[in-house]
């Protein structure tokens, strides 16, 4: 018998000994960045939405493409960019596919819930974008029962739904575009930066665009997406975004993608 309880105890001792380890290395691992592969920042992005990232001969460019690079040489890292389609994009970050998705991500409560999000880097302004002859939709209340273009589980469709629109999901920019041009829509929900970088380089001057006040739909929070368990990343992340304002590199990109500076508010 007292061989017996001596055993249970060793082997209690041995199990809370273990749970402890484990706790430590909890703690440990929450205050440290989670990463894909040592030494790397794997960022998730479409690389189809100009001129936030997209392709040039080839090769990704954008402001958020230079930020990337920016941000992962702040942080010591090298950087690997993972192109995802939308509706697979966030989900790749809660499976550990990569480490952040930087793609214009709008901070709503339902993704802050789920996810970390960095300080926001953008402040981005919402326009409804329709050919340049329409005379039907001169507010925003004026899409209710309209087919309007939005990605689906955007904060833009979102938008679209509070203010009565029948949502046509668009799994890009481009596409969005050409359900105006088709009829397919009357218009679409998207960035005011995104489209006057798009008209600008595609000479689109059969579209316009109205600015919807902010009054209506406040100025989108951009941020950095990352796993709700990744204390450690977002703690390093906010550290070099900070840096990448104070220093002005925040600045110097936006002004070199859209003419303007929509990084403060």
């Amino acid at each position: 018998m007292k061989k017996w309880l001596k055993r249970i105890s060793v082997i209690g001792a041995s199990l809370l000994a273990m749970v402890a380890l484990a706790a430590c290395g909890r703690s440990s691992s929450s205050n440290s960045p989670q990463l894909v592969k040592k030494g790397t920042l794997t960022v998730g992005l479409e690389g189809t939405y100009a001129p936030y990232s997209y392709r040039e001969n080839g090769k990704l460019t954008g402001f958020e493409v230079d930020m990337a690079r920016a941000l992962a040489k702040k942080m010591g890292y090298k950087v690997k960019f993972v192109p995802t389609k939308w509706d697979s994009l966030i989900a790749g970050v809660g499976s550990h596919k990569f480490d952040m998705a930087i793609n214009n991500i709008a901070m709503t409560p339902e993704r802050q819930k789920a996810y970390l999000f960095s300080t926001p880097y953008i402040y981005s302004k919402t326009s409804l974008i329709m050919k340049k002859d329409n005379n039907d939709i001169k507010n925003v209340n004026d899409i209710k029962g309209k087919k309007i273009a939005a990605a689906t589980g955007t904060a833009n469709a979102d938008n679209v739904k509070k203010f009565g629109g029948d949502n046509v999901s668009s799994p890009d920019f481009a596409t969005a575009m050409s359900l105006i041009r088709q009829g397919r829509v009357q218009a679409a929900m998207n960035s005011k930066e995104a489209f006057l970088y798009y008209q600008r380089t595609n000479n689109a001057d059969d579209l316009k665009e109205m600015t919807v006040p902010t009054s209506k739909i406040p100025s989108q929070k951009i941020g950095i997406l990352m796993a709700k368990n990744n204390k450690g990343l977002k703690k390093k992340t906010d550290k070099a975004l900070n840096e990448l304002r104070k220093d002005g590199t925040l600045k110097r990109l936006s002004d070199k993608y859209f003419q303007e500076n929509i990084t403060e508010k």
